[in-house]
């Protein structure tokens, strides 16, 4: 079995969200699978700033959306999308 990497861009609610807790959300919500290689910050628009997200995942069926689900059951979460996914 595989390894898959993806990099997610997470958008916060607003400009008022704190990305550094939002790290700290996004790190304990993670299924115990996810390994959370890196985090980056992406300017958007106006002040707006989007989480960038890199992880590294065995490659199971649903683990992937499993992921997703749980980030964007976070509070300060607007959306989640996948800007890369690959095997490696």
């Amino acid at each position: 079995m595989g390894r898959v990497f993806m990099k997610l861009r997470v958008m916060p609610k607003g400009v008022e969200v704190d990305l550094e807790q939002l790290k700290e959300k996004v790190s304990h919500a993670k299924p115990d699978e996810v390994e959370i290689t890196d985090f980056g910050i992406q300017p958007i628009a106006f002040g707006l700033k989007a989480l960038i997200v890199v992880v590294v995942m065995p490659d199971t069926e649903g683990i992937g959306d499993t992921l997703i689900e749980s980030i964007q059951a976070i509070d300060d979460v607007e959306s989640v999308e996948i800007e890369v996914q690959e095997l490696v």
